[in-house]
């Protein structure tokens, strides 16, 4: 990500610079034009009946022949140190960004299963962003078979996200009436939101709203207990209809980043109900792999300069361990801290007697006949009595 940065840095240089180049090219051009046009005009009023100029005249000429002079100089010297700008962003994408990547491939990854694990990830992802013509042209080149009842969902829940983009909220309050049980069992709150942004819709329109505010206000009822604060905070703006929400102390109902919200939780409990991630796999996957690729390709290099073989040779395992920040935390992993390795199924934590947590192959490489000493602790213990621990 560095890099990118990098780059951006050098990118909005020239953004700035041809913004400024270009209102400096327009106040100097129009500076001379209006200077131009005052000399003509004293010329004109001036001018001798036998057509000659004075000797003021021709000096004020002079000057005004080097001003336009050195405002072209200017103006191309400007001009001139944007193309220099230009190339530094290129010659920053050529440093920052290694043009080759093949090379920390590993040949025969891509298996014809593999591949079409790949081509289903990316349908699924196009799926995601409505962009249903792409998936079916990718499925007819790749011959996945997709069936209808796998895009119907998608359609369904783009359909209800576009419209809460333009702040409509019907299609979304129906489709929450129609999955309450389940939403509920999920302790989703995203049916009282939508009613709470329909409710401060009805607000925003004044007194001429107030009847229907209060009819509509029976929707709140099942929520009653979970979200009852709320729903007095919304019953107690009424009282200052007449002068305007935006004039009360309930001005922040009318928070418009509440919409931003509220598409965010649609999109969470949806792919909930859909056994699905909130973020694409595939999104996921392409932005883990821009952070990791700098460290794989610096490590591929180091192993190609010291010709060390055999070091990265497994499809599944990378030679050094490559830190991702805890956006991309999903699960929680535990690392031995005497092997100092990251356990597996094959090689769980174990948890000894005295609370101290060990790997399976360390509490086996510990143990000296029948007894074990903790390597933390001076507590003895039989190696038998470790239990295996699952996060």
């Amino acid at each position: 990500m560095d890099q990118c940065v990098t780059v951006e840095r050098e990118l909005e240089k020239v953004l700035q610079k041809f913004s400024g180049y270009g209102q400096l090219c327009e106040r100097s051009l129009e500076e001379l034009i209006q200077y131009a046009g005052g000399l003509r005009r004293e010329i004109l009023q001036t001018e001798n009946q036998d057509g000659d100029l004075s000797g003021t005249i021709s000096l004020v000429m002079t000057q005004c022949c080097k001003r336009i002079k050195d405002t072209v100089q200017k103006l191309a010297s400007d001009h001139k140190d944007i193309h220099s700008s230009v190339s530094r962003v290129g010659k920053a994408i050529d440093k920052n960004f290694d043009s080759d990547i093949s090379s920390v491939g590993i040949d025969g990854c891509w298996q014809a299963d593999s591949q079409r694990i790949l081509n289903e990830v990316m349908v699924e992802h196009f799926f995601r962003q409505g962009m249903l013509d792409v998936a079916e042209e990718l499925c007819q080149e790749s011959g996945l078979s997709i069936d209808q009842s796998q895009k119907e969902p998608f359609v369904e829940l783009n359909r209800i996200l576009e419209a809460l983009k333009v702040r409509v909220l019907r299609p979304a309050l129906e489709w929450a009436v129609s999955n309450r049980e389940m939403l509920m069992a999920q302790n989703s709150s995203l049916e009282f939101k939508l009613h709470r942004l329909y409710f401060i819709s009805l607000l925003m329109g004044g007194t001429a709203n107030q009847r229907e505010a209060l009819q509509y206000a029976k929707n709140f009822q099942p929520f009653a207990i979970n979200h009852q604060k709320d729903i007095q905070v919304l019953m107690g703006s009424l009282v200052y209809l007449r002068q305007g929400i935006e004039n009360s102390p309930y001005v922040h109902l009318l928070d418009a980043n509440q919409w931003a919200d509220i598409c965010d939780i649609f999109t969470r409990d949806a792919c909930a109900l859909l056994g699905l991630s909130v973020e694409s796999p595939l999104s996921v996957s392409f932005s883990a792999g821009c952070v990791a690729l700098p460290a794989l390709i610096n490590i591929k290099a180091v192993i190609e300069q010291r010709q060390c073989t055999g070091v990265w040779n497994q499809k599944d395992e990378l030679p050094i361990e490559v830190d991702l920040g805890k956006k991309c935390w999903y699960h929680s992993i535990f690392a031995c801290p005497i092997l100092r390795q990251q356990t597996t199924d094959n090689n769980p934590p174990m948890k000894l007697v005295c609370g101290h947590i060990i790997s399976r192959d360390a509490l086996n490489k510990m143990f000296n006949g029948s007894k074990l000493k903790c390597p933390y602790c001076p507590m003895e213990q039989s190696p038998g009595d470790a239990k295996q621990i699952f996060f």
